[in-house]
């Protein structure tokens, strides 16, 4: 649907461009985003191949699958219908510490692995179950500690301070996943209990 969307701007801002005779600006703005696209790529690149390296000791450590299982013990609660110890759980931690720290392409695979076992334990294939709303629920209003691309941009644009939006990231996803929950709550009981 968003490709769409996007197909339609572009092909709206291609016409536009054609019939108000602008063909040398829609030229150069193509030629300029494509360039500062590359830059932009260019600039992010390390601070997230740092991060998905850090990642990757606290994988090889063990200290991921320590506070995965730490974490899959206060997950029990908000997933009842999950049984104790299926590995669900740990994926779930494992994608919400990976987004903790601002690693979405880290937590992708972690969350795709989750929503395949929540699959498996879903007994109306055609619907998705409880668990795997309120996954998506935690998942996309996740709680970050690190904005790590936000940083990364912030860099690239020469920003005086580009980690000062790390306290008002983690404030906001904060009360995003707390009401996210509540409302997840509230619309499992109405409908599922």
């Amino acid at each position: 649907m968003v490709s769409k969307i996007w197909g339609y701007f572009i092909i709206i801002g291609i016409l536009y461009s054609l019939f108000f005779g602008d063909v040398i600006s829609l030229n150069e703005t193509i030629l300029n985003s494509t360039k500062t696209s590359l830059e932009m790529i260019l600039q992010i690149f390390p601070v997230i191949a740092l991060w998905l390296g850090i990642a990757e000791i606290a994988n090889r450590s063990g200290l991921l699958d320590k506070l995965s299982r730490k974490l899959s013990k206060v997950l029990g609660p908000l997933f009842p219908e999950i049984p104790k110890g299926h590995v669900s759980l740990s994926y779930i931690a494992s994608n919400i510490i990976a987004n903790l720290f601002g690693l979405g392409n880290a937590a992708t695979p972690f969350g795709l692995k989750a929503m395949s076992s929540l699959q498996e334990l879903n007994k109306d294939k055609q619907k998705a179950s409880r668990s795997m709303i309120t996954f998506t629920t935690i998942n996309t209003s996740g709680v970050t500690i690190v904005p790590t691309t936000i940083i990364a941009l912030r860099i690239l644009y020469k920003s005086a301070s580009p980690t000062i939006t790390v306290i008002s990231t983690l404030i906001s996803t904060l009360i995003a996943t707390f009401f996210g929950i509540i409302i997840d709550r509230l619309m499992a009981k109405r409908y599922h209990e």
